[in-house]
């Protein structure tokens, strides 16, 4: 199983950008698929999550009104368009999956991860 994360960046704040999460060897139904993300010298958060058996979308505080999840179940690809960025979203950002899980920020519940792609958000 391996998921691969592309589409990070340097951007301006105010800009926007489209994470994609491919999954290669397995699909994603009935699955929950969540974005993480660490920025230096903090823990790992939450961001977005969408679970494929309902498509039902949700997004942390920090980011809520700026960033839109969508899965592509043809291409096996969950996708984070990220508008209006800011210096604080300047991450490291993962995406993860779990089989026959409801959509969770808590990291531990999923096993497989992604290897990141950085976001940086600077003028």
């Amino acid at each position: 199983l391996q998921l691969v994360e592309s589409g990070g960046g340097l951007v301006q704040p105010g800009g926007s950008l489209r994470l994609s999460c491919a999954a290669s060897g397995f699909t994603f139904d009935n699955s929950a698929i969540a974005w993480f993300r660490r920025a230096p010298g903090k823990e790992r958060e939450g961001v977005s999550c969408i679970s494929t058996d309902d498509g039902r979308p949700h997004y942390a505080n920090s980011v809520w009104g700026r960033v839109t999840i969508s899965s592509d179940t043809d291409s096996n690809t969950v996708y984070l368009q990220m508008n209006d960025l800011k210096p604080e979203d300047t991450a490291t950002y993962y995406c993860a999956f779990e089989r026959y899980s409801h959509c969770s920020w808590h990291e531990h519940l999923f096993h497989t991860w992604g290897q990141g792609t950085q976001v940086t958000v600077s003028s």
